[in-house]
């Protein structure tokens, strides 16, 4: 209310100054001059407008000064570091020295993520008393003043892991599936890319009403899920055919994920050869000693699998080796051909461009990218052809028995590995007998109900 009367004051008293103003212009000033004279009046300064306003209320009026924040949250933008915005707020540049060669934590302020918060703190004289930069959900970094210089510290926030159960049944693809029944990105990863790359390939075995579950570690920051960590155990059901994979850490600590298989067997999930060399992606054509070729429209035999997928997408060494060939190929285009011993080899075709981190000759471990999805070659859209040969004989990729990597378990290995591991199988056994009795309490209450 205050404020409105001196605005209407101001308003009222400034258009009174300016019609004085506009009066004395029109006036001839020798007129002026003679008038002053004639009536002995000595000029005098013309008050402020404050001064008006004060007399005019009868009192000395304080005026409302624009107050600076003394706590100020700033949102990060593009570019912007403490050496652009210390100078917003006045802040000394020599206080930025301090801060940031505080120790090693300090120098931490002088990467900015854009939109994240930086909270600055100034005491009455405006003088900055602490900078805090929140970096992420876990991470807050503090320059606390400390005399004339500052201390400088990390503050994390507590995490906490928890186990999760997940199950679900296929409808569509592991991928949008896996999502529906509350799993991740990085756990349907894992699944498809690490542990059962090597038995399920996911691209055309799963089929719909396949079944899946899952034990993974959640990390929670204050109750609120962060992210998700490892696959602890898992179980694929894929037309009545059980296959599982359990996490086991040893000694040394190296992880593996096995697949008990009995009371007395384990064996080690991992093989030697990866069933497809890429993610998710669709066949369009399978091996056939008698196709007809879709360019050069004759039969032709195919004896290699295609997969469909953009333009660019990672391919995958199916197995540890050497690369023998990379090159231009005729029809294959760019291809890349690797011996893993001297029993198999794999052949990878119309690339739209090679690994540059590998060339002929190039030692290779399984999973390495080696090249990316095109249609070099004679192609009519974007796929990669994919051979399998065992002594020089094709075989088809899809079906061709893929040897285990040899591993040696001893009666002490067994032991810890049960120890460890017997709580994630009871789990998965348990989810899969709830699972199956619900199926046959539902079956058992259509019946009733049609009675």
């Amino acid at each position: 209310m205050k404020n409105r009367l001196y605005q209407s004051l101001f308003l009222g008293i400034t258009s009174a100054i300016a019609a004085s103003a506009s009066y004395a212009l029109i006036t001839p000033q020798n007129e002026t001059q003679a008038s002053m004279e004639n009536l002995a009046i000595t000029p005098v300064s013309t008050p402020s407008i404050y001064e008006i306003t004060a007399n005019f209320l009868g009192q000395t009026a304080e005026l409302e000064q624009p107050i600076k924040p003394r706590n100020i949250e700033h949102k990060i933008r593009a570019n912007e570091s403490l050496s652009s915005i210390f100078p917003l707020y006045n802040i000394n540049s020599k206080i930025l020295k301090k801060i940031t060669t505080a120790n090693a934590i300090g120098a931490k302020f002088a990467n900015l993520t854009v939109n994240n918060i930086l909270i600055i703190e100034l005491d009455d004289d405006y003088q900055l008393q602490r900078l805090i930069y929140k970096k992420d959900i876990v991470n807050t970094l503090v320059a606390t003043r400390n005399g004339d210089d500052f201390d400088v510290r990390m503050d994390k926030k507590q995490l906490d892991n928890h186990e999760r159960l997940a199950q679900g049944i296929i409808n569509s693809s592991l991928s949008a599936d896996g999502i529906k029944a509350g799993l991740s990105a990085n756990i349907i990863n894992q699944l498809a890319d690490k542990i059962f790359a090597w038995d399920i390939d996911f691209n055309k075995d799963l089929k719909p009403n396949d079944k899946f579950t899952v034990i993974y570690e959640e990390i929670l920051v204050e109750g609120e899920r962060l992210k998700t960590g490892e696959v602890l155990a898992a179980e694929f059901v894929i037309n009545g055919k059980s296959y599982s994979a359990i996490r086991y850490k040893d000694k040394e600590g190296n992880i593996e994920y096995y697949s008990p298989q009995g009371k007395n067997v384990v064996r080690k999930v991992r093989k030697t050869f990866l069933r497809s060399p890429i993610e998710f992606a669709r066949i369009s054509s399978r091996f056939n000693l008698h196709r007809k070729h879709p360019v050069l429209n004759r039969i032709r035999a195919h004896k290699g699998v295609d997969y469909a997928a953009r333009s660019g997408t990672p391919i995958k060494t199916t197995g540890d080796g050497k690369i023998i060939f990379r090159g231009r190929k005729g029809g294959y285009g760019n291809v890349v051909i690797v011996q893993h011993n001297k029993k198999y080899k794999s052949l990878y075709a119309h690339m739209s461009k090679f690994n540059g981190k590998y060339k002929l000759g190039s030692k290779i471990k399984q999973g390495a990218v080696i090249g990316y999805v095109g249609k070099t070659g004679l192609a009519t859209g974007n796929h990669l052809h994919y051979e399998f040969l065992v002594n020089g004989i094709h075989k088809n990729p899809l079906t061709v028995k893929i040897p285990h990597t040899k591993i040696k378990i001893n009666k002490t290995f067994l032991a810890r590995f049960k120890k460890q591991t017997q709580p994630y199988v009871d789990q998965l056994n348990r989810a899969t007998t709830e699972t199956a009795a619900i199926k046959v309490d539902k079956l058992f209450s259509k019946k009733i109900k049609k009675l």
